[in-house]
């Protein structure tokens, strides 16, 4: 069943190309009910041209989550739209803010913050298919643009076509010299200027993206009069830290979940994925951060990393990695 995205958006976890696949959202899922969760980024010509609609599965239990299209045909992305919406996605956003040069070629990603009059097209174009909210994640601006000039301007446009939430990556993306994992990091990052932009447009939903790493930071900016935060990496690589305690500060509603107990979750999933003809390290490969700063946090990722692509692995490695993972924190409590 659907949840309101919208609520859910005071706290996201990023798209991530490679990394927020079906099985990572189900893992943050056990930790959250309430955080909204993003699909890769699936392109339009994938779906409309290409039919792969098994790039829309997911998981009942996933909701709320949304669905990342990249595009530059509003025509075309109207279409992707409507396929996210019937296959049950909660949201549909258009990426606006991918650096990577196959991204590039194709017209869509950060390159259309160069073509805000195209966004706003393909905004209301989406919009006018289908009924789930359409939203954007952008840049503040690409390479000499100045920010202060193009991300309000780019903003007042897209919330004239009928896009009522945009999350804000606040850094620039260099399209020219450097490389998609540099401008993660390289660009400097400008929090300030988002929250300027979220007292310039009050009835913008404006989530804030960029170099967060905790709850303790999200809050602050929650705080500040921000409407959501969405974390990426870190969210990823230490969920546990990251999201366990997320209902509960974040929404005020539910208790923590450890990570012993979202392993436990975890199993009967795994056991259908198999049944399904699926490998157990297309799951536990998201699963390696875990105990991340916790002991046996080492020995976890290492029976994981060795032992799921072996042939005829299963939940048993998993429960094994737990065991030593609980025989640690017998050690370290002892000593």
């Amino acid at each position: 069943m659907s949840k309101d995205a919208r609520s859910a958006s005071r706290l996201s976890v990023a798209p991530m190309m490679d990394w927020t696949d079906r099985h990572c959202r189900f893992l943050h899922r056990q930790y959250s009910q309430h955080t909204l969760l993003y699909t890769e980024m699936v392109t339009s010509p994938a779906l409309v041209r290409g039919q792969a609609l098994h790039l829309l599965t997911h998981h009942d239990s996933e909701h709320p989550v949304a669905l990342q299209l990249g595009g530059s045909d509003p025509a075309e992305l109207a279409e992707a739209a409507v396929m996210g919406a019937e296959a049950g996605y909660d949201e549909i956003n258009l990426n606006c803010g991918c650096p990577s040069d196959r991204v590039q070629s194709g017209s869509f990603g950060a390159v259309l913050m160069e073509s805000p009059d195209l966004v706003a097209s393909c905004v209301t174009a989406m919009k006018d298919a289908v009924d789930v909210d359409v939203t954007v994640k952008c840049r503040i601006g690409v390479d000499d643009q100045d920010p202060e000039k193009v991300l309000p301007d780019f903003l007042s446009r897209i919330e004239a076509a009928g896009c009522s939430r945009v999350t804000i990556h606040a850094r620039k993306a260099w399209l020219q010299g450097l490389s998609p994992k540099e401008n993660r990091d390289i660009p400097p990052l400008d929090y300030p200027l988002v929250l300027r932009m979220a007292e310039q447009f009050p009835d913008l939903h404006i989530s804030v993206n960029g170099g967060i790493k905790t709850l303790k930071e999200a809050i602050s900016f929650l705080d500040a009069g921000l409407d959501g935060v969405m974390i990426g990496r870190a969210a990823y690589h230490d969920p546990t830290t990251v999201l366990s305690t997320a209902d509960a500060e974040i929404y005020g509603d539910g208790p923590a979940r450890s990570p012993e107990e979202v392993v436990s979750a975890m199993l009967p999933y795994i056991a259908s994925h198999l049944a399904d003809g699926g490998k157990l390290h297309q799951v536990t490969r998201h699963m390696l951060g875990m105990f991340a700063g916790r002991p046996g946090a080492r020995a976890w990722r290492r029976t994981l990393s060795e032992g799921a692509h072996k042939p005829g692995a299963n939940g048993d490695l998993v429960i094994a990695a737990l065991a030593q993972v609980e025989e640690a924190v017998e050690l370290a409590n002892a000593g």
